[in-house]
This record gives structure tokens, sequence and C-alpha cells, in this order.
């Protein structure tokens, strides 16, 4: 283990809880990266039920509100 992460692992220590599980979160992301697997966390898998419930419930932008987006922003 290199000095720096040596370091930075011994101060994470000190941090809340939620920094901590921030920090487990993006090593597990450089993880998967590397092997090529990716398991999505609890609040990531509601996420994807939230947006798949709206789209059954047919909560989506028409085709033409989303090129009004585009548009808007393209003129930027």
């Amino acid at each position: 283990m290199t000095i720096n992460l040596k370091k930075v692992l011994a101060r994470a220590e000190t941090w809340s809880e939620q920094d901590r599980e921030e920090l487990a979160q993006m090593a597990l992301e450089i993880e998967a990266r590397r092997h090529g697997v990716y398991h999505a966390s609890a609040q990531e898998l509601e996420a994807i039920d939230e947006a798949l419930a709206a789209v059954a419930r047919g909560e989506i932008a028409t085709d033409e509100e989303v090129e009004a987006v585009f548009a808007k922003y393209r003129r930027a």
C-alpha cells in the first residue's frame, strides 16, 4: 500500500459515517471498473425503480419537449 493511501485511510477513520460510506462507494466503483462488474447501491436501485415506474405511468417527455430542451442549450 502506498504511503498516501495509508495516510488518507488513517484520516478517514475520523470522518463521519456518511463520508466513510462515500469513500467506500468510490472504491467499489474503481474496483468494478477494473474488473468489469458493477453492483448498484440500494439508493441507485431505488432511483432506477422510480424511473421505470414513472415510464410505466406514462410520465415521459414527448419528442417535442426533449427537442425544445436541446434547442435551448444548443443556442447557449
